[in-house]
C-alpha cells in the first residue's frame, strides 16, 4: 500500500492519536538511580562533572532514598567511597564498610525501594583496578575470592540484588555459589555482561575517585570494536547464573543493546553511563540543546533498542516529568 491510498501523516496529526499509536513508552518502572557514598555526617557535595548528583554520607543517603521512593524509582544502586583504600581493596568486603553500613541504615527506615550494589573492587583498592595487581598484570582467580566476600557482605547487609562490574571471567558463577552457600539463594545478579572499555565512563570516575593509577582496563573490559564477543560474554554469565544482564554504556552500543534483545529471554538493562550524562548537561548549559527533551528522548532511544531497565543520572529529573 503506497500513497496517495496510505498516508502515514493521516497517524500523527495530533498529540492524542501519536499517543495512540506510540509504540515505545518510558515508564518510571524503567529507571534505576545510581548513588555515591562517602564517609563523614551532613555531607552532601556535588560532583562537578555531573551535575545535580552528589557523594553523600550516609545520613544524607537515607535522606535522599526517601525522595527517590516518593517519586516512584523502584531501584537504587550504590557504589561506595571508602575512607582507606589498600591494595586488596579491603573495605570492600568488610562488614562495616561504607556500603554495608549505609545499606543498614536505609533498611532500618520504611523504605522499600530495591537496592542493588556495585561489585568491584576498584573504588577500594589503590591502584583503582578491579583485581589483585601483581607486578603490573591484573590477576584474574585470585579477584575471584573477594568479589565473592564482598558479595555475601553486601547480602548479608541487606542488599536486595548485587550487580558485579569488574569483569573478571567466571565471577558470576563464584558469587552465585558463594551466595547459595551462605543461605542467599533467592538473592539475584544483575551482571554488568557487556562492558566496554570505553571514554565514556570520565566523569563517573571523578564521582567514584576509582581512575586507574597506571595502564588502562582494556584488558579485562570490552574492545569497543566487538559485537561477537557480547554474544559469548552475556552467554556465560547466563550460563553461570546471572538473573539479569546489561549492556553498558547505551547509547554508543544501541546495536549491541539490540542485540542482546534478540539473543537473550533475559531482562535486560543498560546503562546510561556518566559520560552521556554530562555531554547533554554541558550542552544544555550552553544552550545548544532542550536538555529536558534530549534526556527524554536518549532514555527512550535505549528502551526502544530493546532495554527493559535504565540506570540513569537522569532518573530523578526523568521520574518526575513521566
Amino acid at each position: 500500500m503506497y500513497f496517495p491510498s496510505y498516508r502515514p501523516r493521516r497517524l500523527r496529526a495530533n498529540s492524542q492519536i501519536r499517543r495512540m499509536v506510540r509504540e515505545t513508552r518510558l515508564s518510571v518502572d524503567d529507571l534505576i538511580y545510581p548513588l555515591f557514598v562517602c564517609p563523614g555526617q551532613g555531607v552532601k557535595k556535588e560532583i562537578s562533572s555531573m551535575p545535580g548528583n552528589y557523594q553523600l554520607s550516609i545520613d544524607m543517603l537515607v535522606k535522599e532514598m526517601a525522595e527517590v521512593q516518593s517519586l516512584g524509582i523502584p531501584a537504587v544502586i550504590l557504589f561506595g567511597i571508602p575512607e582507606h583504600k589498600d591494595e586488596v581493596g579491603s573495605g570492600a568486603y568488610d562488614d562495616q564498610g561504607i556500603i554495608q553500613r549505609a545499606i543498614r541504615a536505609v533498611k532500618e527506615t520504611t523504605s522499600d525501594v530495591q537496592i542493588i550494589t556495585d561489585v568491584c573492587l576498584c573504588e577500594y583498592t589503590s591502584h583503582g583496578h578491579c583485581g589483585i595487581v601483581q607486578n603490573g598484570e591484573i590477576l584474574n582467580d585470585p579477584t575471584l575470592e573477594l568479589l565473592a566476600r564482598e558479595a555475601v557482605s553486601h547480602v548479608k547487609a541487606g542488599a536486595d540484588m548485587v550487580a558485579p562490574s569488574d569483569m573478571m571471567d567466571g565471577r558470576v558463577g563464584v558469587i552465585r555459589e558463594a551466595l547459595d552457600e551462605e543461605g542467599f539463594a533467592e538473592t539475584p545478579i544483575m551482571a554488568y555482561a557487556v562492558k566496554y572499555a570505553s571514554a565514556f565512563y570520565g566523569p563517573f570516575r571523578d564521582a567514584a575517585e576509582s581512575p586507574p593509577q597506571f595502564g588502562d582496563r582494556q584488558s579485562y573490559q570490552m574492545d569497543p570494536g566487538n559485537v561477537r564477543e557480547a554474544i559469548r560474554e552475556a552467554e556465560l554469565d547466563i550460563q553461570e547464573g546471572a538473573d539479569m544482564i546489561m549492556v553498558k554504556p547505551a547509547l554508543p552500543y544501541l546495536d549491541i543493546i539490540r542485540l542482546m534483545r534478540e539473543e537473550f529471554d533475559h531482562p535486560l538493562a543498560a546503562y546510561n553511563v556518566s559520560g552521556e550524562f554530562s555531554m547533554i548537561k554541558a550542552a544544555a548549559q550552553l544552550g545548544w540543546i532542550d536538555g529536558t527533551k534530549v534526556m527524554l528522548e536518549s532514555l527512550l532511544a535505549i528502551k526502544r533498542a530493546g532495554a527493559d531497565l535504565i540506570l540513569t543520572y537522569f532518573a530523578k529529573e526523568a521520574a518526575k516529568l513521566l
